[in-house]
């Protein structure tokens, strides 16, 4: 296996110019505790896909779905702020994470269904609505930046 690393000095070495990308993203600025909030929030998004995707890995879907709703869905709306961050936000931005919170709740109706019904097709639904959620975070992260 060939390590990143070693492929950038190979190909640093035959002439490539390798160099970072600008950034072209909307820059968004936050006063900075709210900045410091925000980037705690993403990070918490992040552990929680690791949480759903692990329960989900162990048959626990009833913990998928708790940690899922209590942690991104539309019912941790108050605890992330969200409301207060959103001033800062420019409404596309603002549309995405709200649309983040719903994408989080319509994956957990998905595993509910796939729990009761326990076909191929609602197991589809359950990825499907879990690729849902991390696109949108994709979507905003290609789009914004807060520093």
């Amino acid at each position: 296996m060939i390590r990143s690393g070693l492929i950038v000095v190979l190909l640093v070495g035959a002439g490539f110019n390798v160099q970072a990308q600008e950034d072209n993203r909307e820059m968004v600025q936050f006063p900075e505790m709210m900045q410091q909030h925000m980037l705690s929030n993403m990070r918490d998004h992040l552990r929680t896909l690791e949480e759903i995707m692990s329960a989900l890995a162990d048959g626990k879907s009833d913990k998928a779905v708790e940690i899922a709703e209590a942690r991104i869905g539309m019912s941790s709306l108050e605890m992330h702020g969200a409301a207060q961050l959103a001033e800062f936000m420019p409404p596309p931005m603002q549309a995405m994470g709200t649309e983040l919170h719903h994408a989080a709740s319509r994956f957990v109706i998905a595993v509910q269904n796939a729990d009761t019904e326990q076909t191929f097709k609602s197991q589809q639904a359950v990825f499907a609505a879990l690729g849902d959620v991390v696109a949108t975070c994709n979507a905003c992260h290609s789009s914004y930046r807060i520093r």
